[in-house]
Order: C-alpha cells, then structure tokens, then sequence
C-alpha cells in the first residue's frame, strides 16, 4: 500500500488537471449511475482519486464517503469539495479491506480494480460493507482483451517497463469474463453490464447483492 500511496502521491497535481479520456462514455455511465441512486442511499465510493465523480453523484445520495490511499489526491479532493460546496462528502484515506465498514446501500469502484493486487480479496470486503439488497457499481478496463487502439496496445506493452523505473502503477491484466466472475463469486448478481468505451474495453457493471 506505501509504494502505491506514493505513486499516486507523485502525481496527484498533474493527475487532477488531465482531461478525461473519454468524456462521451465517462458522462453516460455516470448518467446510468445516477439513475440507481435515491436521496436516502448512503454511499461508499472506493479509489475516488481527486473527488471528480463523488461530487458530480453527492446530491443524488444522502452522504457520500469517498476514499482512495493517497493523502495527495484527498488533498485535491478537499480543495475541490469545498470549492464544490459539497457538504455530503467525507474522504477518507484508505484501501477496499480498511474502508469504513458500512453497511452501505450502494458501493462504487471507477477505474479501480485492476489497479488492485488481489481483486477477491477487494471484493470480498466490497461485500461485506453493502446491505443485502444493495449495490456494487464500478467500471474496470479489461486489459486481457483484444483491442485496435495502436496507443493502447503500445501503452499494454509499455507498462511492465514503466513499472521497472517507477513510472507506472502496478496493473492486472485481465479479460471481461475474469471480472464478472470475481464479481459473482462475491456474492453478487450482475443486472447491467456495457462496455464505455468499446476499445480498449471498460467494463461497467451493476451488481446487486444477493
């Protein structure tokens, strides 16, 4: 968790003013969010980076905890809460196994997953912190897959040297159905699935638990 905390701590300020890769698919999916949300819904948002999505969601819920490991981008996040006038929101520095405990009637992961080293044991705290009923949302590039993009399939070659030299984070690769199933053998049930955007795939999912 240091070594990862420090990665993003190193590049919180260039991260917060990068623009959005795909802002026609990150603007439908957070849209199809919004839509599973009530007023009364307490909601938990793992891996929240600078708080961009957690305050464009926080009036759609009651209150919103929103937490990543690096202190640098919680930084940002509060600066841009209060810019915000986010009053619903509390960050708070920690991984998928130590966040607050819940229960939660929704829990989300934007961008997350494969960033993690153990994905089960991720989704098995995820489980354990959402009420029966409730609902896991989140959004995983799925980098085991076949994809056209030049850029991306250089970047997929890339990585493991970035790594080497302190450049990159540590990623899994993995295929659509190998996320699905983690997802499932959780304890969930998918009931909406897409991929935003199509190449390389980002997998959107709703899942409910059972």
């Amino acid at each position: 968790m240091q070594a990862t905390a420090k990665f993003w701590d190193g590049i919180a300020q260039k991260y917060a003013k990068s623009p959005i890769g795909d802002m026609q698919a990150y603007e439908y999916t957070l849209g199809r969010t919004r839509s599973y949300l009530k007023a009364s819904d307490t909601a938990l948002e793992l891996g929240c980076g600078t708080a961009a999505t957690a305050i464009r969601l926080a009036d759609a819920v009651s209150e919103m905890v929103a937490t990543d490991v690096s202190a640098g981008m919680l930084e940002v996040g509060h600066e841009r809460i209060t810019e915000a006038g986010a009053k619903n929101i509390r960050l708070v520095q920690a991984t998928p196994e130590s966040a607050p405990d819940g229960p939660f009637d929704v829990i989300m992961a934007h961008n997350l997953i494969h960033l993690l080293e153990d994905g089960d044991l991720a989704m098995a705290a995820i489980a354990e912190r959402v009420k029966p009923g409730g609902l896991f949302i989140s959004k995983t590039p799925c980098l085991n897959e076949s994809m056209k993009s030049f850029k991306f399939r250089l970047m997929k070659t890339a990585i493991p040297l970035l790594q080497l030299i302190g450049k990159a984070p540590f990623v899994r690769f993995f295929s659509i159905a190998e996320l699905e199933r983690s997802v499932i053998r959780a304890g969930f049930k998918i009931i909406e699935s897409g991929n935003f955007p199509a190449d390389p795939p980002s997998r959107y999912l709703v899942a409910r638990k059972l």
